[in-house]
């Protein structure tokens, strides 16, 4: 199995798949922190250097405008409950953007969660089957005298591999190119998290206070989860479909329109069964509104692991079952 394992890294690192992934990484995280750090530099000219607790007072203002005018256009309660959990940051006296290149790391890997690792996910993921058909040694494959159960387990286990590899990169990157701009103060800067609501109320009662790299180390667990998730269904999808064009299309439309539904699916409570709507599992560490009633981050993370195992089961029924021709 070792063997077979290490033929499979052999393939993806020859089609240089992982370094194309690397380089576009890095060059998202060069742009996001230039973006960020002009950002910075613009706040600072027009308002000088504010305290974090008036800037944040001023949002929460600014907000509360919004909501007495009726401008906000967003689910019913979720900028009140936003309102309600920076307040209890003041109350606490945590500054939820303390400077420095762990802040930066906890935005990057929140805001990618949900579409850019996923997408990296299915570069690696989306031809480790289906380019057996266009180059023609699927055939070879399955008439070889190993059994075809082994030989798609190993490329399982290289996606693994492929998949760990990614996130590891990911934050080793965002950390150490966004720290050359904003330091690398702040890893045991407090973070608050465990906000939930009751009756439509924030509540603080299980909210603790844990150090920003222990909260990043959490947020890359869960990027690595449904990392492999959609990984694993971009693989079922490999072995289903014979050109990679069109597992890429069907896994992007997918990413897509999830993205989309997480903003209109409040009111279609049967949608929180789809493995899109559940990618943005950080959410749950900081923000108190779940995009449908009854979602939490254990009943997400038991619906991405069951449309996971659903689509390994599938892969390995189809593979094993495939006839030569």
């Amino acid at each position: 199995m070792i063997n077979l394992v290490y033929n499979e890294m052999v393939k993806i690192t020859g089609k240089r798949r992982l370094l194309v992934v690397a380089l576009i990484i890095a060059i998202l995280i060069t742009l996001f922190t230039y973006a960020q750090a002009q950002q910075a530099k613009e706040n600072r000219e027009r308002f000088g250097d504010v305290d974090w607790r008036v800037a944040l007072e001023q949002r929460i203002a600014g907000w509360e405008a919004r909501l007495a005018s009726g401008s906000w256009r967003g689910a019913d309660g979720e900028l009140e409950l936003r309102i309600a959990q920076q307040r209890y940051y003041l109350e606490q006296d945590v500054n939820p953007a303390e400077p420095g290149a762990p802040t930066f790391v906890r935005g990057f890997v929140e805001n990618g969660i949900s579409l850019l690792l996923p997408l990296m996910m299915m570069i690696v993921a989306a031809d480790l089957v289906s380019s057996e058909h266009g180059s023609g040694t699927i055939k070879v494959l399955l008439t070889r005298s190993v059994r075809r159960w082994r030989i798609l387990l190993s490329k399982y286990l290289a996606l693994l591999l492929s998949v760990s590899f990614i996130i590891t990169l990911f934050g080793l990157l965002a950390a150490v190119i966004s720290g050359f701009v904003f330091g690398y103060q702040g890893w045991d800067a407090p973070v608050l998290t465990g906000f939930s609501t009751a009756g439509g109320e924030l509540d603080t009662t299980g909210v603790r206070i844990v150090p920003q790299w222990q909260f990043i180390l959490m947020e890359l667990g869960l990027a690595w989860f449904v990392s492999v998730v959609v990984a694993t269904i971009t693989f079922m999808l490999s072995v289903l479909v014979r050109t990679t064009a069109a597992v890429m299309g069907i896994m992007l439309a997918c990413l897509i329109a999830g993205t989309i539904l997480r903003t209109m699916v409040s009111s279609w409570e049967t949608a929180k069964y789809l493995f899109m709507v559940n990618l943005e599992l950080i959410d749950y560490l900081e923000d108190a509104a779940p995009p449908i009633e009854g979602m939490s981050l254990g009943f997400s993370m038991l619906v991405l692991l069951v449309w996971g195992i659903l689509a390994l089961v599938v892969s390995f029924v189809s593979f094993t079952r495939r006839d030569v021709y």
